[in-house]
C-alpha cells in the first residue's frame, strides 16, 4: 500500500495540472477538439502508451504490461456542460462562455492520465493490458459510449472500470454496488390537440390546459399504484406549455418529462401505460395527440463477481472508506460498456463543507475537491495492477 501511495503522490502535481487547464478549456458533447488532443499530447509524453483515436473527440491509449494476463479497460468521461461557471474563488474558471466542467470530467481525465503515468511507471509489474479509455459526449443522449463500442475495440475486454467523482458523499470514501446502479433514463413529450375559444365559453372549446393537469396528476398514480413499491420508478413532468393570453383558452398544449426505471420490464410498461394515460384522458374530452417516447441510457449494472473483487481490491487500500452505495436514479452512458463485457463503476466522494464543494452536479457554483484526487488515482492504479492477473 505505502509503495502505490508514493507512486500516486508523485503524479499529484501533474494531476491537478490537468485538471485545471482542462477546466478551462471545457467544450459539449461531440465537440471535443480541444480536450481530446490535449488528452492524446499528454498519454505521447508519458510514453510507452499505443495511443489511438477511435472516433474523432475521443482518445484510447494502450498499455502492455510486462507479463501475461487479462485486458481491461479503465474509463473516464471528457465532455463539459451548456453552463455559465460562478465560482469565483478559484483561479481556473472556464474561459469558454457558456460552458462549464459542472459534473466533475475534467477531474475524470485528469485522475485516468495519472493512473495511466503510474502504471508506465510499474509496467514491469503490469499484467496484460490496459486499455485507457478517454470517453467523449456522456452527458447528450445517445452518447460516446455507443460509438466507441461500435468500433468493436472493446469486444474482447475481459472487465472496464468506471467511476465518478461525486460531491453528495465525503472525500476519500468510496462507493460500490452490485447490480444495477444507476437508471434507464428516458423522456416523453405530448402534443394535445384541442380546439381553442373564449375564456368565458368553455363549453365550445376542448381545453387542452385542463387535458394536460389531467394527465400530469394520472401518471403519478403510475408511480404510486402501477408499480411495485420494490421496484424503483420516478416519472417527472418538467415542462407544460399553453396558452399567450388570460381570456383565451388555446388550441394546444405541449408536456413532456423524465422517466426513470431501474428493470426493463417496467422501462417497456412505462412507455406504453403513460400513452395510455394520454389517450383515455384525451378520449374523455374529444382531443387528439401526438406522443413520443425516447429511450436514453440504460441502467449501468455492475457485475457481481468483478464488482466484490474490486470492493475487496478497495477494501485492502483504503479500509473503511469503502462503503454500500445506494442506487442511483441518475443516468450514465457507462451502461453501453456494461451491456458489452462484466463491468464495475463506482463513486469516489469529492464533496467538502468547508471548501464551499457541495454544490451538486450541473450547477452553475459545482466544484471538486482536489483532496479526491489520489483516492480516484489510486483506485484505478489498484484495479489495473490486480484485475489483470491470470
Amino acid at each position: 500500500m505505502s509503495m502505490m501511495n508514493e507512486q500516486v503522490d508523485k503524479v499529484m502535481a501533474d494531476v491537478l495540472n490537468w485538471r485545471r487547464t482542462m477546466h478551462k478549456h471545457p467544450e459539449l458533447s461531440f465537440e471535443e477538439y480541444w480536450t481530446s488532443a490535449y488528452i492524446e499530447e499528454e498519454l505521447q509524453s508519458i510514453g510507452q502508451i499505443e495511443v489511438t483515436r477511435p472516433t474523432e473527440t475521443s482518445v484510447l491509449g494502450i498499455i502492455k504490461g510486462g507479463n501475461p494476463g487479462k485486458k481491461i479497460g479503465l474509463r473516464a468521461d471528457i465532455d463539459a456542460l451548456p453552463i455559465d461557471e460562478e465560482r469565483t474563488d478559484i483561479d481556473f474558471v472556464s474561459e469558454n462562455k457558456d460552458i462549464m466542467h459542472a459534473c466533475g470530467h475534467d477531474g475524470h481525465a485528469s485522475i485516468l492520465l495519472g493512473a495511466a503515468k503510474v502504471l508506465v511507471d510499474q509496467i514491469d509489474d503490469l499484467h496484460g493490458e490496459v486499455y485507457l479509455i478517454f470517453q467523449h459526449a456522456e452527458e447528450t443522449p445517445p452518447g460516446g459510449a455507443v460509438d466507441m463500442v461500435r468500433t468493436g475495440l472493446f469486444d474482447d475486454l475481459d472487465f472496464i472500470y468506471g467511476q465518478h467523482l461525486f460531491t453528495p458523499i465525503p472525500t476519500g470514501q468510496i462507493g460500490l454496488l452490485n447490480g444495477p446502479v444507476t437508471a434507464n433514463s428516458d423522456q416523453f413529450d405530448v402534443l394535445i390537440k384541442g380546439k381553442g375559444g373564449h375564456a368565458s365559453q368553455p363549453e365550445n372549446s376542448v381545453d387542452p390546459v385542463l387535458i394536460g393537469a389531467q394527465i400530469i396528476s394520472q401518471l403519478q398514480a403510475l408511480v404510486s399504484r402501477v408499480t411495485s413499491p420494490l421496484d424503483s420508478l420516478v416519472i417527472s413532468t418538467t415542462n407544460f406549455h399553453a396558452g399567450s393570453a388570460k381570456n383565451i383558452i388555446p388550441d394546444t398544449a405541449v408536456l413532456g418529462g423524465s422517466v426513470r426505471s431501474i428493470t426493463p420490464e417496467t422501462r417497456e410498461m412505462v412507455e406504453e401505460r403513460i400513452e395510455a394515460v394520454v389517450k383515455n384522458v384525451c378520449d374523455v374530452y374529444g382531443a387528439g395527440y401526438e406522443y413520443t417516447y425516447s429511450k436514453g441510457y440504460s441502467s449501468v449494472v455492475n457485475d457481481d463477481e468483478k464488482t466484490d473483487q474490486v470492493r475487496a481490491i478497495a477494501t485492502e487500500h483504503f479500509g473503511d472508506a469503502v462503503f454500500e452505495f445506494p442506487l442511483a436514479m441518475g443516468g450514465e452512458d457507462f451502461s453501453a460498456f456494461s451491456d458489452l463485457v462484466p463491468s464495475t463503476y463506482a463513486f469516489i466522494g469529492a464533496g467538502n463543507a468547508e471548501k464551499d464543494m457541495e454544490y451538486p452536479h450541473h450547477h452553475p457554483k459545482f466544484g471538486i475537491d482536489e483532496d479526491s484526487f489520489s483516492t480516484g488515482v489510486g483506485m484505478m492504479v489498484a484495479v489495473a495492477m490486480n484485475m489483470t492477473k491470470n
